[in-house]
């Protein structure tokens, strides 16, 4: 047997229409998942259900931080094997410039959708014993910090908190819960141009493997902590930085 499959596992991951929820999707799917995709974007969202392996996949259009829409879909979902709460936002600004919708914007994506949502599921009773939720948080306000991504560092640094005080609550049934802390991932934000090419080169080069992650990296993290691999793993943060936090 081998214990980094997930075959016969129903997977739900967030964010699922494009960058690191998208890689994750498909390479769950690899692994023989059978995927629950969700995301605000339904064109985008088709996109990568056409990319998953295998058959039985759906996908979900829905904006997690209606609560209405939340607990619809959760409603409709199956019993799950794994959670990954992707779904994020960063929007860099200083402190001084920051309006209190944009603090509120960021922290309902990236803290309060994934805490509603596993609030939700475990009381609607949808985590199968054994199950393993996966947040995917960041290097940013857990290793390290940047200026212009205060808040961004703060809504993480809670999810990370949030993650530890589940890990307890449901270890008693079997349930694992795990961070990923990435650091900066090469997607499609990147190309949209707000950050200029020569900038961006100069910060890949702060890395000490000279280069941003992929998505895919982040992917094969993310299915190794939904995996049999790591039942005896909760309550972590697994870092993916290429070595950053390490200066």
């Amino acid at each position: 047997m081998n214990p980094f499959s997930l075959v016969g596992k129903t997977i739900l991951v967030t964010g699922a229409s494009s960058g690191i929820g998208k890689a994750i999707a498909v390479s769950c799917s690899q692994q023989g998942a059978t995927l629950i995709i969700t995301g605000r974007n339904e064109a985008r969202l088709l996109e990568t259900l056409l990319m998953l392996e295998g058959e039985g996949h759906e996908m979900i259009c829905a904006d997690l931080t209606k609560m209405d829409e939340l607990e619809k879909m959760v409603e409709g979902l199956p019993k799950l094997d794994g959670i990954v709460c992707n779904a994020g936002l960063a929007n860099p600004l200083v402190l001084q410039l920051t309006e209190a919708e944009d603090v509120d914007k960021i922290m309902q994506i990236n803290a309060l959708a994934p805490i509603h949502l596993t609030r939700i599921v475990l009381q609607q009773k949808k985590l199968n014993k054994g199950a393993s939720l996966v947040y995917i948080s960041s290097i940013n306000g857990n290793n390290c910090a940047y200026i212009g991504s205060t808040i961004y560092a703060a809504s993480k640094s809670a999810l990370t908190g949030f993650m530890k005080g589940v890990a307890l609550e449901l270890a008693p049934r079997g349930i694992r819960a795990n961070c990923i802390n990435p650091g900066m991932i090469e997607t499609d934000l990147l190309k949209s141009g707000s950050i200029g090419q020569d900038e961006l080169e100069k910060d890949r080069l702060k890395y000490p493997l000279k280069r941003y992650g992929k998505p895919e990296e982040v992917a094969y993290a993310a299915v190794y902590l939904l995996s049999d691999a790591t039942q005896w793993i909760t309550g972590s943060s697994l870092l993916i930085d290429g070595g950053y936090t390490l200066q």
